[in-house]
């Protein structure tokens, strides 16, 4: 009972930072608009907004009732009720609404120009997270990144893509897989390595993957925390036990993750030239919604809006689940038993940025 006092009085007192710099920062100016050419996203299902829609896999979200609060109601393939995190860091930063699916046949070279999403739902910064649903591994998304340099030089040329690569801002969100379904739910992933073991290779692929991207030109590069991973509804239902609590050991582990990126970002920004490495805490923010969901005006913190609310992610929350969906989503913090609602995104991405849009710059 001692660790566990001191693990939550940690978790408050982040929180009441979060919540102070949030209210000194309301003052920050964001860039003008057009200071950012594009905004480009590497990453899992929290920030794919289509690309698993045209590969083969089970872990899709291209039917209703995602995307039911979508722009015309279309299910995009983006794993919510409405708008992802990428669409609206890319509106904050006044650069375009959406950002689209690198995969998408129809993209127009407006669209490169302005930024794509190479995300794909269920991958990780573990290889093995993605060929568990076969999706694209971070690698395969650095190679469709080097496709994309290619078709920007032969639209624009030469000079106007490295003005393009280097000046634009990159979102990196992967993890929560890796805790959750390859770590935690996978026996050989737990007999192979402890904890602070396998958060520290989460790490160092993690450090790998931003400094490729670094060495193609990329220089001002988000990286997402791991969120209270225990404290998904997927994750209270599995280990959770009968009062589906929050599972410590997977919030304990996003904590420690989140520890050793931070300084590991920290490091590559001292070793890199010109490098904006910026460590972007959605843990903190998240965990607040969850334990106070009044404040923000939610009422369900503990299972989703689709389907039972405790299992449903991708085809488990379809129109042929006999529970359907809630009525109203934005009265919850969680779309399915593994992704927020639009209403949580929007209102997490306005606090990350207040914190952390001027570190970019």
């Amino acid at each position: 009972m001692k660790y566990f006092s001191g693990i939550m009085l940690y978790n408050y007192m982040v929180i009441l930072a979060t919540f102070i710099q949030i209210y000194y920062c309301e003052g920050i100016e964001f860039p003008e608009k057009g200071k950012v050419p594009a905004f480009i996203v590497f990453g899992d299902s929290i920030v794919d907004p289509g690309n698993n829609n045209y590969i083969a896999t089970v872990g899709k979200a291209d039917f209703p009732p995602y995307g039911r609060d979508f722009p015309g109601r279309v299910p995009t393939g983006r794993y919510s009720n409405g708008k992802i995190p990428s669409d609206f860091f890319a509106e904050e930063l006044g650069i375009k609404e959406f950002v689209p699916p690198y995969l998408d046949p129809k993209l127009n070279i407006n669209e490169l120009l302005t930024g794509v999403s190479f995300a794909s739902g269920a991958a990780g910064y573990d290889p093995d997270s993605a060929k568990l649903a076969n999706v694209l591994t971070l690698e395969d998304q650095l190679k469709y990144f080097k496709g994309y340099i290619k078709k920007l030089k032969a639209a624009v040329g030469e000079n106007r893509t490295s003005a393009i690569i280097s000046e634009s801002v990159y979102l990196v969100c992967a993890g929560s897989n890796d805790i959750t379904n390859t770590y935690f739910s996978l026996p050989f992933a737990r007999l192979k390595y402890n904890v602070p073991a396998y958060t520290s290779k989460m790490v160092n692929w993690s450090s790998t993957f931003v400094q490729e991207l670094y060495g193609l030109g990329a220089r001002r590069i988000g990286v997402v925390s791991a969120p209270p991973c225990g404290c998904l509804p997927s994750q209270r239902t599995l280990h959770g036990g009968l009062r589906k609590s929050c599972a410590d050991k997977e919030n304990q582990a996003s904590i420690l993750f989140n520890g050793k990126l931070s300084t590991e970002l920290s490091n590559l920004n001292q070793k890199l030239p010109q490098s904006r490495f910026v460590y972007l805490d959605i843990y903190n923010p998240l965990l607040n919604l969850i334990n106070n969901p009044s404040q923000s005006g939610f009422e369900v913190a503990n299972k989703g809006c689709c389907g039972t609310g405790n299992l449903a992610v991708s085809f488990l929350c379809s129109k042929l689940n006999p529970l359907g969906a809630c009525k109203d989503a934005s009265k919850y913090i969680f779309w399915d038993s593994f992704h927020p609602t639009e209403a949580a995104y929007k209102i997490i991405v306005h606090h990350v940025l207040q914190q952390s849009v001027a570190n970019f710059f």
